[in-house]
This record gives structure tokens, C-alpha cells and sequence, in this order.
């Protein structure tokens, strides 16, 4: 049985339950007040005897066929009524499941956009054509992820190829420089599988929440990075607090280093400033890193999350990255339930704020 016919038989049965209480209710508190017999007399002389009228009987002939010809009219105009009210309440939820059906065979760009009162079924199609915009924007998202990752491992194997073609053709090659730019080439493949691998993992959220003091992952980040950081001659200041959040101790040491390693790089030629501070809020913990830099468009920070997105000037040198740092840094802040915001500071450089939820308190 479909919904419709469900609803109809529904209505059909409250109808009749609510026209049968009706003639009980007649019967009950009508007639009974009728008198059984009713006594006519003739004439004033008592020697004509009465005549005797059975009423209650009389009225009970005339009112049962027609109470039966109500409840029948009742049952038809229940049947037709409900059938034209059932489907136009289910009008929308066909639209829904048209809509399903639509998204199964692949159109993810189809939208409901069901008009009316702000009852359940708009609310349902509403979020329905929220998790369609959601799930589009998911897979051109991975559509390109696939693409430009595509690319990116395709052009060490291509610097790789064209190398040993040079070798093959030229017999008085220089071995130490062919071995020197393979290497290069090979280093940079593979820290760019294991940002592939890293990603993946951070995505599939396959790991193990703790409290995590994130001052102390900031200490030893900064510790890491430090030679890096006096080689490009940038000062990194750390004054953070003791701030326990709640999540991977190892996927968010991967983040911290990956904003400090971004801030580096990414930062005036010399004399360049990263600054990383630690809080704790209601129920967050928070991490900020401001670099200083050349000067950033909103347009262009509102990018920089998404894989492969590098911007201007920022492809360039030996420490450029494969352009997945701060992707990698929103993916495992996502994962620990956690945000990232980027915005572009003033007078150049870039301000990433990192927010996490808050470790439990420590009974």
C-alpha cells in the first residue's frame, strides 16, 4: 500500500468513527427522551377507549436507513477527500524523492527550492538542497584535488625521464650532477605522497584523541625549525601559554610544524618576523601564527587552503613546498573537530588562527 492510500484509509476511518459517534450521540441523548408509546384520546367521553401510537419504534424505521445512507455518503466523500488531501500533502515529498532519485543517477547540480510555509516538508527539502550544494562542492572539490595531484606527481617523473634521456644521449654526461638533480627530484616526490598519505589519513579522521598541551607541540616545532628559520634570517617568537586542546598530539604537531614551516618560508627575504601565540577560551583552544610577507588580496588568502593553491610568487625556491601545507593544516583541524581562519595582515604576510575544542578539565 502506498503513503497515499495509507493517509486516504486514514481519513476515510476517522470520518466514519466521527460520523458514527455522531448518530450514537443522536440516539443516546435525542431519542431516548421519545417516549416509548404515545396514548391519543378521541374525544372528551370516557367511553371511548384510547388509542395507543408506538412513537419510539416509528422514529427508530425512519432513523435507521437514513443514518445509513450518511455513514454510506460519509465513507464515499471520506474516500474522495482524502485521496485529493493526501496527495496534495505528499505533492512536496514527491518532489523530494524526485530530487533523490535525480542526485542517485549523478545530478548534484538539481535544487528543490520548495516554496511555501516553513513547515516540515520545506524544512526537509531545504536541508536536502543544503546537502546537494554540500556534496557538489565536495566532489569538484575532489575532482580537482585528483586533477592538480595528478599533475603534480606526473612532473618529478617527467623532470626524472627527461634526465635519464639527457644521460642516455650524452655519453660524457656529468654523473655526480645527473645523481644530484635526481635525488632532488626523488625528495620532492616523496614528500609529496607522504602529504598525499597524511591528507588521506587526517580525512579518514583514523586516529586516537587525547589532551594535547599546545604550547608545548609550538616549542617543539619552533625547536625543529629553528636553523631553518636563522638560515632565511627569520626571528620566530613564540610567548605562548599552557593551552590544552583536545585531539591528536601527532596530527596536530604535523599542523603546528606545517604553519611554522609556511610562515618561514613564506616571508620577507630578510629580517622576516613569525609570531605564534597559544590561548584557551570557553570551551576552545586556540593557536595563531602571524608571518610577515609581501602583501596578500582576501581574494587570494581565501584560496590558499584549498590543495595545490600557492599564489603569486610562492612557488619558487628550494623550500617552496608542494603546495599542501595549509591544506593539510585545515584538513587535520577539521578532523579534530576543530576551524582554521586566514586572513591577510596588515602590511603583508599572513594571520592563521586555529581554533580546537578545549581538553576536559584534569580531575
Amino acid at each position: 500500500m502506498s503513503v497515499r492510500l495509507k493517509l486516504t484509509l486514514s481519513y476515510v476511518s476517522f470520518l466514519m468513527l466521527t460520523g458514527a459517534l455522531v448518530l450514537a450521540a443522536v440516539w443516546v441523548f435525542f431519542l431516548r427522551y421519545v417516549p416509548t408509546q404515545a396514548y391519543i384520546v378521541p374525544g372528551s367521553t370516557g367511553s371511548v377507549p384510547l388509542t395507543v401510537f408506538p412513537v419510539r419504534s416509528r422514529l427508530l424505521d425512519v432513523f435507521a436507513p437514513r443514518a445509513t445512507a450518511v455513514l454510506a455518503f460519509l465513507l464515499v466523500f471520506g474516500f474522495v477527500g482524502g485521496w485529493v488531501l493526501a496527495g496534495r500533502m505528499l505533492a512536496p515529498l514527491t518532489r523530494i524523492t524526485d530530487a533523490t532519485y535525480r542526485a542517485a543517477r549523478g545530478s548534484l547540480s538539481h535544487r528543490i527550492r520548495l516554496s511555501g510555509p516553513g513547515d516540515e516538508f520545506r524544512d526537509l527539502a531545504d536541508a536536502f538542497d543544503a546537502m546537494l550544494a554540500r556534496l557538489e562542492a565536495h566532489v569538484a572539490e575532489q575532482q580537482r584535488f585528483a586533477a592538480n595531484a595528478s599533475h603534480e606527481l606526473r612532473t618529478p617523473l617527467a623532470i626524472t625521464q627527461a634526465l635519464l634521456d639527457v644521460a642516455r644521449n650524452d655519453p660524457n654526461h656529468d654523473r655526480e650532477k645527473l645523481d644530484e638533480r635526481l635525488r632532488a627530484v626523488n625528495v620532492r616526490a616523496i614528500d609529496l605522497t607522504e602529504a598525499l598519505l597524511l591528507l588521506s589519513r587526517a580525512d579518514q579522521q583514523a586516529f586516537t584523541r587525547e589532551c594535547v598541551d599546545l604550547s608545548l607541540l609550538v616549542e617543539e616545532a619552533a625547536e625543529t625549525l629553528l636553523p631553518f628559520a636563522e638560515k632565511r634570517g627569520v626571528t620566530i617568537e613564540c610567548p605562548v601559554d599552557i593551552t590544552r586542546a583536545f585531539g591528536s598530539r601527532a596530527l596536530l604537531l604535523q599542523m603546528t610544524t606545517n604553519l611554522l614551516h609556511n610562515a618561514i618560508v613564506h616571508n620577507l627575504p630578510a629580517h622576516g618576523i613569525v609570531q605564534v601565540n597559544t590561548s584557551s577560551g570557553p570551551g576552545l583552544a586556540t593557536l595563531t601564527v602571524v608571518n610577515t610577507g609581501a602583501e596578500l588580496t582576501p581574494q587570494l588568502v581565501s584560496t590558499l587552503t584549498e590543495p595545490f593553491q600557492r599564489g603569486a610568487g610562492r612557488t619558487s625556491g628550494a623550500h617552496a613546498g608542494v603546495g599542501l601545507g595549509l591544506a593539510i593544516v585545515k584538513s587535520i583541524a577539521e578532523a579534530n573537530d576543530g576551524t582554521v581562519a586566514l586572513a591577510p595582515r596588515a602590511g603583508g604576510g599572513l594571520c592563521v588562527t586555529v581554533r580546537l575544542p578545549a581538553a576536559p578539565p584534569v580531575s
